[in-house]
């Protein structure tokens, strides 16, 4: 298997480069060979006629040229007899004439006034001014093509030698870049303007590029520079977290490597769903990609802007555009390094031990004796005298004459598990530039990072490798080749003793052992989180990504580009999970315990194929005031993987696990996955006059995902837009309104994903399957295996069908240096695939998936931006952007209105939260003198009885003497009432920046203005049992503090534990938050400076990531962390400092 795939990658790599230099051969073969022949010419006093003869008899080519421009009969002296073909003919032709080999010909043709000039040099003198007249200093001007230039002066002046017909680029930060062509002049006065990046921004769309001023979809365009800046990040995902209004970034731990997860314009589907996520026209995972490779990022948010992708567009797309060399570009280099230091931002803060123990006198643990059979206030009495005087109690713990533990010294479990600080590197090499006819970039990129765990067990490894190459046969063909190659290794802690890595770390009281302990004469390290991050083996995860794209690009017409695209794409993954066996003195120093009882190894292997074709064509064409763009074209895609699980228990050699290294019980499994899209698009865009916009787009696709009869959609979508700056009538407001535009789109979009268990695509969802499976009883000795039942199956579904309507504008004012825009949408989804019917509960399965639910989804997006420079030094920016969604389902099979996570109704808004409504504590006041309950004071229903400090619920059924869930349906239930909706509302993200010469600082802030949250952690609620109390959790009922926050506390959570922690209003959460993101400082070095270094840029920079969050949680979580529902890796607060240079 592995040598057929990589034939399979060799012969795709070996096709594609042998495309590339055919196509290129064809430029440089011919001339290459006849400009080498060496001559032997036998002329004095000839003819330029003669001379032509004698080479044509020597190379068999033939000469072609205009005998008016060209005397043949003129005599000339060739001082050299032998040379190579252009030696000779650049003597007798000189600089009036030039010659090109085409086929079997030598072409001669006269140079253009023009280009003789060109070879003249002059001194050029010039000023540069902003657009108030302002000298501007520092200015950056350069012969384009070059590194040759120089920089303006305090006076804003400038003084270079440039070829007479060359031209000039003018380059300031902040300001617009510009072309000066010379023609001979001498004498510049340059006016820079302030880019404001919005009427002239070229905006990457499907298929295609779009200046943003003519766009009608809604369409965000990143600004990768500022977003990315010098962030001490590992990829992309975290670079777009926060800054594009509709676009939600979460992860849930801070584990180094861990992917993240997408949403845009939130619940597109209850059958889950991620965007499409492109790089150069091909799906690509995110996170493979080296964040310094990236020129641009476009997010397609309506079915007008996203439908020309079809099948795959249903919950947006992601457009990643990678950075290439640029023609007539002398060899430039870059190297950007970034070193970061990160420790925990948050963690949680355990009770100390005295606290501890004090709680438990409160819990009413019979005879004042704590689960383990230790007295409670005997214990109270060590610490205390464990606090006086520490140096009696050496070892932190004594045991009492009948052998009973104490445990006093407060130990800090994460502190025991975590370095000093976490350390992460990136460093970005690339070299780019180009000739007049070919383009190049190359680049290698590597980011390392070790987290905050004691060893490198947590330790992250990505190298990025990737190059490009376009050519330029001949003026109407282009070739292109890029490849690109990922490689990246993560390691996670997940195993550990009794409650995991994570699990014991909370887990654990502040009081437990942390050091080693002697046994039978052998230290045994103790029972704890870090003994399991030491001695445990980590799961490792491998990944490598290859791909090569070849393009093809066709200007038979002007106007006219005619693409072809062909990519290969191969990813393989490697998942090792070994499980050791280790000893470790258990809790209390109980004995010794295994980590397991037995080890074992387990691997997954696996590798995916993917080939895509894409071809299409854009004309561009106007008719007076009438602008016309058509493009139409193919799309194909093949998936194809296969992988395969092994495990075996029982392994014999610790320091070299395998699967043939061990002799325990084998497990094997494997599976294959295939599947392919096929589809026609088109898009149309009219512009008349610059003011009335019209666009349609469309798609006719088909799938393997579905049954045979149901496979091919057509989706159209159409917008169209009115740009009332331009208008007449407004021609009074120019002097503050720079732009103003309404826009408003209509579009369906069809979705082919339907997620399996493990939040991958089901490839074969019409097919009814069976698995083996081992039973639990015997026959003859050994285990029988059967099949698991089929799930049953339609043969009927089709494409969810998503239908978006959207209304916007887009504004500017003062020269746009105040501009924004403003969305409101709403998103219907037809036909998603659910239950089609209710089967009675005899047939022991659950009814087929049909398009038999619906679903709306309606919000709004607001972006704003002003950039302004103060005079030609200080210059500053703040960005703003908010937006909100809520989703509804409109249909689906419950006609009992049934209540229950993951079920769904009518009129049900998607995060709702049903619950009882938190009234009180119950009182003694509450209570009769035989302890029953008086009239009127209703108890949870299967509670018995409640005692005071229990929680009192609001009753709202008829039923006044009971708290119950009804019939748990909407319609009938009980005293249940939607309390709250775990839905984020009202993301927000504040970017702002000032500069002043070369020195620029930046602030990023992002958050979520409501969000409810019904909490499973552990820090939830305080425990009754053993384990850790939390500082957080401290403060409950008792009959001295009735005015607590939480309930009553049970010893072992006894009694009425499980009724107190019913989801209630009191204790839900509030997961808003603001978090301070980013603070980013740099300086670039003035060029006078950074060119004695014999640099073109320099910039240096330090940055700090995660800084602060406020919100409303304890302390060491965060709310991204909620969706766990248990405390993991936290997230990591880092400071980095870095490098970048440019020569």
């Amino acid at each position: 298997m592995k040598k057929t795939g990589r034939i399979q990658i060799l012969k795709h790599m070996r096709n594609l480069f042998l495309f590339i230099l055919l196509s290129a051969s064809s430029v440089w073969a011919k001339g290459s060979y006849s400009q080498e022949t060496q001559l032997k010419l036998n002329v004095k006093n000839g003819t330029l006629e003669s001379i032509f003869n004698q080479i044509t008899r020597q190379s068999q080519l033939e000469f072609f040229y205009n005998t008016n421009a060209l005397d043949v009969k003129q005599k000339v002296d060739l001082s050299k007899k032998t040379g190579t073909l252009d030696e000779i003919l650049k003597e007798i032709l000189g600089d009036k004439y030039r010659y090109r080999i085409k086929d079997q010909y030598i072409l001669i043709s006269e140079v253009e006034p023009e280009m003789q000039a060109e070879k003249k040099s002059v001194t050029i003198n010039g000023q540069v001014r902003d657009r108030k007249g302002a000298v501007i200093p520092g200015v950056t001007v350069l012969l384009k093509g070059t590194t040759l230039g120089t920089a303006t002066d305090m006076n804003g002046e400038f003084s270079l030698e440039v070829p007479a017909n060359s031209k000039l680029r003018v380059t300031y930060i902040g300001y617009v870049t510009q072309e000066v062509t010379v023609k001979n002049k001498t004498l510049f006065n340059i006016q820079l303007q302030e880019d404001t990046q919005t009427m002239d921004e070229v905006v990457v769309i499907g298929f295609g590029t779009q200046k943003k001023v003519n766009m009608t979809g809604a369409v965000a365009s990143v600004n990768i520079k500022e977003s990315l800046g010098d962030r001490p990040i590992t990829n992309v995902s975290a670079a777009l977290q926060g800054v594009v209004p509709g676009l939600k970034i979460e992860s849930t731990t801070g584990t180094p490597g861990d992917d993240m997860t997408y949403n845009i314009r939130g619940t597109t589907s209850i059958n889950g769903g991620e965007p499409l996520v492109l790089v150069n026209n091909v799906p690509m995972d995110i996170n493979m990609i080296d964040p310094q490779d990236i020129e641009s990022v476009s997010i397609l948010k309506d079915a007008a802007s996203a439908a020309i992708y079809g099948a795959r567009a249903a919950f947006g797309v992601i457009l990643i555009t990678t950075k290439q060399g640029k023609k007539d570009m002398a060899p430039r280099f870059n190297y950007n390094n970034n070193f970061s230091f990160s420790k925990a931002s948050e963690l949680p803060q355990k009770a100390s031990p005295l606290e501890s123990v004090l709680a438990y006198k409160e819990m009413g643990w019979a005879n004042d004796t704590y689960v383990d059979g230790k007295n409670i206030t005997q214990w109270e009495g060590y610490i205390r005298d464990y606090q006086a005087n520490p140096s009696n109690y050496p070892n932190g713990y004594i045991f009492d004459d009948q052998g009973n533990l104490f445990l006093m010294r407060e130990n800090d479990m994460f502190a025991d598990m975590m370095d000093n600080f976490g350390f992460m590197q990136n460093h970005s090499f690339s070299v780019s530039g180009g000739s007049q006819r070919t383009s190049y970039r190359l680049s290698l990129g590597y980011t390392g990072e070790d987290g905050i765990l004691v060893t490198d067990k947590d330790k992250f490894n990505r190298i990025n490798m990737s190059s490009f190459l376009s050519v330029d046969v001949n003026k109407w063909l282009t070739t292109q080749l890029d490849i690109r190659y990922a490689n990246s290794t993560q390691n996670k802690v997940e195993q550990g003793g009794r409650n995991g890595v994570w699990g014991s770390a909370m887990h654990l009281p502040s009081y437990h052992n942390i050091l080693p302990y002697e046994q039978d004469g052998i230290e045994y390290p103790a029972e704890t989180s870090a003994t399991f991050v030491r001695y445990g083996e980590p799961r490792v995860i491998k990944k490598t990504n290859l791909r090569t794209l070849g393009r093809v690009i066709i200007s038979p017409l002007k106007g006219l580009k005619i693409t072809g695209e062909y990519t290969y794409n191969r990813i393989t993954e490697y998942n090792r999970m070994y499980v050791n066996k280790y000893k470790y003195i258990g809790f209390n120093f109980t004995g010794l315990l295994n980590n397991v009882e037995n080890s074992r190894y387990a691997l997954t292997q696996g590798f995916t194929n993917y080939n895509a074709i894409n071809a299409f064509a854009n004309y561009d064409f106007s008719i007076g005031k009438h602008d016309i763009s058509i493009m139409g074209g193919y799309n194909q895609e093949e998936s194809h993987k296969e992988s395969q699980w092994s495990q075996r228990t029982d392994v014999l050699l610790e320091n070299l696990p395998s699967l043939s290294g061990s002799t325990g019980t084998a497990s094997v499994t494997d599976s294959f996955d295939e599947y392919a899209i096929r589809g026609l698009f088109y898009r149309v865009n009219y512009t008349y006059d610059g003011k009335y916009m019209f666009e349609a787009n469309g798609r006719y696709d088909g799938t393997s995902r579905f049954p045979k009869d149901s496979r091919f959609g057509f989706f159209p979508s159409f917008s169209a837009g009115w740009r009332i700056s331009e208008e007449a009538f407004m021609k009074n407001t120019k002097s503050f309104l720079s732009n103003l535009k309404l826009r408003a789109s209509w579009g369906s979009i069809g979705n082919q994903i339907i997620l399996k268990p493990d939040n991958t695509p089901e490839n074969y969802p019409y097919i009814p399957s069976m698995s083996p499976y081992l039973t639990e009883w015997l026959v003859d000795g050994q285990k029988t295996t059967t099949l698991n039942a089929p799930a049953m199956v339609s043969s009927s579904f089709s494409w969810e069908k998503v239908y978006t309507l959207d209304f916007g504008v887009d504004f500017g004012f003062f020269d746009n240096r105040f501009n924004g825009t403003f969305d409101w949408y709403r998103r219907d989804t037809k036909g998603m695939l659910a239950p089609g019917m209710d089967l009675p509960w005899v047939v022991g399965a659950t009814a087929a998936k049909q398009n038999a639910a619906d679903l709306k989804t309606y919000g709004w997006e607001l972006e704003l931006n002003w950039r302004d420079r103060i005079n030609k030094d200080w210059s500053y920016r703040i960005g703003f952007n908010l937006y909100d969604s809520q989703s509804e389902i409109t249909k689906y099979n419950n006609e009992t209105n049934l209540l229950g996570d993951k079920i769904y109704r009518k009129g049900m808004k998607m995060g709702e939260i049903w619950g009882y409504v938190t009234d009180r504590f119950y009182t003694e006041d509450d209570f009769n003198a035989d302890g029953t309950l008086k009239p009127g004071i209703p108890i949870p229903k299967g509670a018995g009885k409640v005692f005071p400090g229990d929680v009192l619920y609001k009753n709202f059924d008829d039923d006044t003497e009971t708290i119950w869930s009804g019939e748990g349906t909407a319609d009938n239930p009980g005293d249940q009432r939607i309390i709250g909706n775990s839905t984020p509302r009202f993301h927000y993200g504040i970017t702002a920046g000032i500069s002043w010469k070369g020195l620029d600082l930046s602030i990023f802030l992002r958050g979520v203005g409501k969000r409810d949250y019904w909490r499973t952690d552990q820090i939830a609620w305080p425990t009754g049992g053993w384990g850790s109390l939390f500082k957080e959790t401290l403060n409950f009922w008792t009959p001295t503090n009735t005015n607590a926050y939480y309930p009553r506390v049970y010893s072992n959570d006894g009694v009425n534990t499980s009724y107190n922690h019913w989801k209630q209003s009191k204790y839900l959460a509030n997961a808003s938050y603001l978090k301070l993101q980013n603070i980013t400082l740099s300086y670039t070095l003035p060029k006078v400076w950074s060119q004695r270094l014999y640099f073109d840029d320099v910039k240096v920079f330090f940055s700090g990531e995660n800084l602060y969050t406020w919100d409303h949680l304890p302390e060491g979580l965060e709310t991204d962390m909620l969706s766990k529902g248990a405390w993991e890796y936290p997230f990591m607060r880092k400071f980095s400092f870095g490098i970048n240079v440019t020569f």
